[in-house]
């Protein structure tokens, strides 16, 4: 069987609907959860895949996050033994700083739906082929990264240029949110440390607004969702839907 290695930096971000697809494709899932456990032993080319989730931490909060380094050491192995590799959100920063770019604040906080713009290379890409000229996706984020050397840009917003991005043929970073339902939007509206951070914007009315878009942007973003990771899936790994055995 093959397994996949994900890292999670608080509990409240999952995989989401990630999760059915690797179980669907045949893959055993192993956590790395860093709200948990501070150092691990990663021996990165064990696994078939790599998944870093997001966090409300920055990449430059080493000091008190000290396995945001392992992390981008690890991350550095994967690409380099050409193992596919995605990152969303804060997985996307880092992967970004494992390949040497410079992560930092934006301008501003991006919180809620936003009109995400599909590139001319994004076009092109087998994953963002499935996108129309502009989506809208769900964001949660404060920071953003330059582009790494070598990446293409496959995706942009008008607050965030630098969306989504491919390096060779197996790493992808996404800013946004594509794995989320309205389940987890839901969850992420109640949990302190992000109703705090909503609060601090001053938007008053904010969890009404974000709730009323979602019911009507869900349904097309979950069915993105579905196209965009079954295509990373099986262009990296071969799609393989498990089979239930019958009964003797």
């Amino acid at each position: 069987m093959r397994k996949l290695l994900v890292f999670q930096h608080v509990p409240y971000e999952p995989l989401g609907t990630l999760d059915a697809q690797f179980k669907d494709a045949g893959f055993r899932i192993r956590y790395v959860n860093f709200a948990r456990l501070e150092r691990v032993r990663l021996d990165i080319e064990r696994y078939s895949g790599l998944v870093v989730l997001g966090g409300p931490m920055s990449v430059n909060d080493v000091g008190d996050y000290p396995h945001l380094a392992e992390e981008i050491d690890a991350l550095r192995t994967a690409i380099a033994a050409e193992v596919p590799v995605l990152g969303i959100c804060l997985g996307a920063q880092l992967i970004a700083a494992a390949l040497g770019a410079p992560v930092k604040p934006n301008s501003v906080k991006e919180i809620g739906w936003s009109d995400v713009k599909r590139t001319a290379a994004g076009s092109g890409d087998p994953l963002f082929k499935h996108f129309r000229t502009a989506e809208k996706i769900f964001q949660w984020h404060g920071d953003t990264f330059a582009l790494p050397q070598g990446a293409e840009l496959l995706a942009e917003t008008d607050a965030c240029k630098h969306q989504a991005f491919r390096y060779g043929a197996g790493v992808y970073g996404l800013q946004f949110h594509l794995e989320v339902n309205e389940a987890l939007i839901r969850r992420w509206l109640s949990t302190p440390v992000m109703r705090r951070e909503l609060a601090e914007l001053h938007a008053e009315g904010s969890v009404d607004n974000i709730l009323e878009q979602t019911r009507r942007h869900i349904g097309r973003s979950m069915r993105l969702s579905r196209a965009v990771f079954s295509a990373f899936i099986d262009r990296h790994f071969g799609w393989r839907r498990r089979l239930a055995l019958p009964s003797r």
